[in-house]
């Protein structure tokens, strides 16, 4: 080999060398910036734009009902559906008096998966719009859906099945669950589908479920160490751009499948969420508590009648009566402790610390809420 050969050689091995020094480095830094254990893969965390579900509505008539359909009077628009699908059938009854309790206008929706092809059956799901009790064994007639822009993407038609019931006698009337919306299996045919092909994207744009700074800089990381260096860039907190190589433009579905098995740790703000009407309360791991004391006591005053009867003796000539017994007890809370929380508690610290208080879920809204307003709960508070 000529001394220019092996130079040339030694450059090319030296570049490769360089290369793949680049990569391990990337590869070390993402390992290291993502813990182990919290890991998800991509399609978990987020959605390709473009591809997405619509939706669909519709509204039908339910018939087949047994005297647990629409009042005609007192549902004009049931009437007026029913001589109108009539008539499309050959049927003229205008002007006639309708009593049928047999029929109840619904309103039908649907949600169209994206890439539903032609000749493919999605759910529907009905729901009454008059004053039927009941859509059990009803039949949903052919109604068609549409989409936003006013196009019919798909029909629905048949059996309503629902998961409640009401049992009515003389004097009572029992009812579980909602009688009056129900479900078609596959009960909606798609007749058109939506004017979407990935092959034509040049790039893809991906959109975070929980945007996040941090969350989006993993995902362009993890898909640079992967892929090639340069392919994603995170444009926000929300999108990440994933460019397309030129080898991969022709197999853009095992492209995806590439990216969406990619595995990052995303990361959450420190949050506390609070359904009141409940009394549910959800934290998160990052939730951190400054240096406060709490103490936690209700004053409940308890009053017990037990009135008792007095018997006069025999032949003193009295009157029986009722004498009223009164017993008033007070709880001020005098057992409950006052409970010191140092600095950078952590979740668990504070609810060990809340629990040995006593404190009920109802109770514990109150104290979180007044550890926010201290402004010693490094979290945000969503109530909701």
């Amino acid at each position: 080999m000529s001394t220019n050969a092996r130079i040339r050689s030694t450059t090319a091995l030296g570049r490769a060398l360089k290369r793949a020094v680049v990569v391990l480095a990337a590869v070390l830094a993402l390992g290291a910036a993502q813990p182990a254990g919290a890991q998800s893969r991509l399609k978990d965390i987020v959605d390709v734009e473009g591809v997405r579900d619509n939706v669909l509505v519709g509204y039908g008539l339910v018939v087949g009902l047994n005297g647990t359909g629409d009042t005609i009077n007192n549902a004009p628009f049931t009437q007026q559906s029913l001589y109108g699908m009539l008539e499309r059938l050959g049927v003229n009854i205008r002007g006639t008096t309708l009593t049928t309790k047999n029929v109840a206008a619904v309103m039908v929706t649907a949600t169209l998966p994206p890439f539903a092809a032609q000749g493919t059956r999605i759910d529907v799901q009905v729901g009454t719009l008059g004053d039927a009790k009941s859509l059990q064994g009803g039949i949903l007639v052919g109604t068609p859906l549409l989409a936003p822009d006013g196009d019919v993407y798909a029909v629905a038609q048949g059996p309503v099945a629902i998961s409640g019931f009401t049992a009515q006698g003389a004097a009572a009337s029992v009812t579980r669950g909602v009688p009056t919306a129900g479900r078609i299996a596959a009960g909606a045919l798609v007749e058109r589908t939506v004017d979407f092909r990935m092959s034509d994207m040049q790039a893809l744009h991906l959109a975070l479920h929980n945007p996040d700074f941090t969350t989006a800089k993993r995902i362009a990381d993890a898909i640079n160490a992967a892929i090639g260096m340069g392919t994603a860039m995170a444009m926000d907190p929300s999108n990440v751009t994933v460019n397309v190589p030129a080898g991969r433009k022709m197999d853009l579905v095992g492209f995806m499948r590439d990216i969406e098995q990619l595995k990052v740790a995303p990361d959450n703000p420190a949050t506390v969420v609070i359904d009141e009407a409940s009394g549910v309360i959800v934290m998160g791991e990052n939730v951190r508590i400054n240096t406060v004391a709490i103490a936690q006591g209700n004053l409940t005053i308890k009053i017990t009648e037990t009135p008792q009867v007095s018997q006069p003796g025999p032949l003193s000539g009295g009157t029986t009566t009722t004498v009223p017994r009164t017993n008033i007890q007070v709880d001020d809370g005098q057992g409950k402790k006052l409970a010191i929380l140092p600095s950078g508690v952590s979740l668990q610290d504070l609810v060990q610390s809340l629990n040995a208080l006593g404190v009920s879920p109802r109770d514990m809204i109150s104290i979180l809420q007044s550890i926010k307003a201290a402004g010693a709960l490094q979290a945000e508070l969503k109530v909701m």
